[in-house]
């Protein structure tokens, strides 16, 4: 290390350029043309190639924090874990550097971010796994581009279990000054249909929070995926897939038989996050367009994928809901997202209109009239109780959707769930529950040990 216990830069000049003023014109041709998703992460997913192989992929990520470089939602500190790739680590390593440098200048690193990680059990401190380790590094120039002056927690994450690398985020989580960064890259040294077979497989478990579901080839960086994924079931967090390509999209299509897989993503709090106004329109039209559909042939519109935001392609489970004269007419919708937030809302406005079995085929004169609400949910969170007069205090009123799951007499499964919006016709906890056990098909008044209760919330709109 230099005496002035700054890390110097070990891939300027090889994964992107060392001269300041080609760094500056690469990095601003890439945001130049990334898209503008309009949301607020709390937390992205990022490559950390060489920038002409996953420079394109990544400024989708950076662009998204591009407002937030000033103002009340200024980030003026980002966590940063990456996969180590020179020295070994086994669980964590941060760094004794007091900067990082790079061409376009010094990264402070955060003093007390540094003390707060090795309070956190399996937290090493040495500068010899930073030294020439280019996935943290690699990260920086963009950073320093788009949010100017920031303070810096870098970790290397070694093979932790997810709960361990939850547990330092948890340390680490901050406010919204606080950006946690996870960089990795996805399937290494693949032709091309295989990798795009892993990547998008790879998606999917993101946006799903399926981090069980991640296998070792997938991506490099899999183990802080796994634990940021786990903080994302605790904190109700919503995925947005925002770019995967891999280097024989971005490098040159004539190599194409050896490539390596990128992404990006960023997660927003659900209970804040909310699609742009085109995407809400685009969601009604989908589903009156479906309905329309059902109507001339029985069956749902057909998706053509290609042409939707990033937002609505994304794995995410909807509800719809048909009034008509402020009277439900129909109501279905997905528990666990299982398809793409367009496709959900366009088989489940068919479904709402044709198939729901507590009322009638809609009829064209109907669909003329009917109001279309959508409810995007987040991923359910299991609500802790020890008996039912503490699930009915667990209860957030107005804010809560609930799912109940539970075995009758017969042993037969029982499912029901209660919309948010339920809770203006039953406000009471205790009533909303007795309710919520009779959707299920049990007596209002059961209770036993199988019942399990789940907690969402929802964007919803009209």
């Amino acid at each position: 290390m230099a005496s002035e216990n700054i890390r110097p830069a070990a891939i300027a000049g090889t994964f992107y350029p060392a001269e300041p003023d080609a760094l500056i014109g690469m990095i601003d041709a890439c945001m130049g043309a990334a898209q503008d998703n309009h949301l607020t992460p709390k937390a992205l997913i990022a490559p950390h190639a060489g920038y002409i192989y996953s420079g394109p992929v990544a400024a989708n990520a950076y662009r998204s924090i591009a407002a937030r470089a000033t103002g009340r939602d200024k980030i003026s500190r980002v966590v940063l874990l990456g996969p180590p790739h020179k020295v070994a680590v086994q669980k964590f390593c941060v760094p004794a550097a007091t900067a990082f440098r790079t061409p376009l200048g010094d990264v402070p690193i955060d003093a007390a971010g540094i003390a707060a990680a090795l309070k956190v059990p399996g937290v090493e401190q040495s500068d010899i796994p930073h030294a020439a380790e280019h996935s943290l590094e690699v990260h920086l120039p963009f950073l320093q581009r788009v949010l100017g002056e920031f303070t810096l927690v870098p970790v290397i994450v070694g093979g932790p279990a997810p709960a361990e690398t939850d547990a330092l985020l948890m340390a680490l989580w901050g406010g919204p000054e606080t950006l946690i960064l996870i960089s990795s890259d996805l399937s290494h040294y693949h032709d091309y249909d295989t990798a795009n077979r892993l990547d998008q497989g790879f998606r999917r478990h993101i946006e799903t929070l399926s981090l069980e579901k991640i296998e070792d080839e997938q991506a490099c960086g899999r183990f802080p995926v796994k634990g940021l994924l786990a903080r994302a079931q605790a904190l109700d967090l919503r995925v947005t897939t925002l770019d995967v390509r891999n280097s024989g999209d971005t490098g040159g299509r004539a190599h194409r038989d050896r490539v390596v897989g990128y992404g990006s993503w960023a997660l927003e709090y659900a209970s804040s996050a909310r699609l742009p106004e085109d995407d809400r329109a685009m969601l009604i039209d989908a589903t009156r367009r479906s309905i329309a559909n059902g109507l001339r042939t029985g069956r749902p519109a057909e998706v053509r994928h290609g042409t939707f935001s990033p937002a609505l392609e994304t794995y995410r489970a909807t509800f719809v809901t048909l009034t008509l004269n402020d009277r439900l007419r129909g109501c279905v919708g997905s528990i666990l997202p299982h398809r793409t937030l367009i496709e959900d809302v366009a088989e489940n406005g068919w479904k709402a209109a044709f198939g729901d079995p507590r009322f009638p085929k809609l009829t064209a004169e109907e669909a003329d009239a009917m109001d279309v609400s959508v409810s995007i949910l987040s991923h359910p969170r299991p609500i802790a109780f020890g008996s039912e007069a503490e699930a009915i205090d667990a209860l957030q009123p107005d804010v809560d959707g609930v799912i109940l799951q539970a075995t009758d007499p017969d042993g037969a499964t029982r499912r029901g769930l209660f919309l948010p919006q339920v809770w203006e016709q039953v406000p009471a906890a205790d009533q909303f529950l007795r309710h919520l056990k009779a959707k299920a098909g049990l007596p209002q008044d059961h209770w036993d040990d199988s019942i399990r209760l789940w907690r969402y919330t929802t964007e919803t709109f009209h």
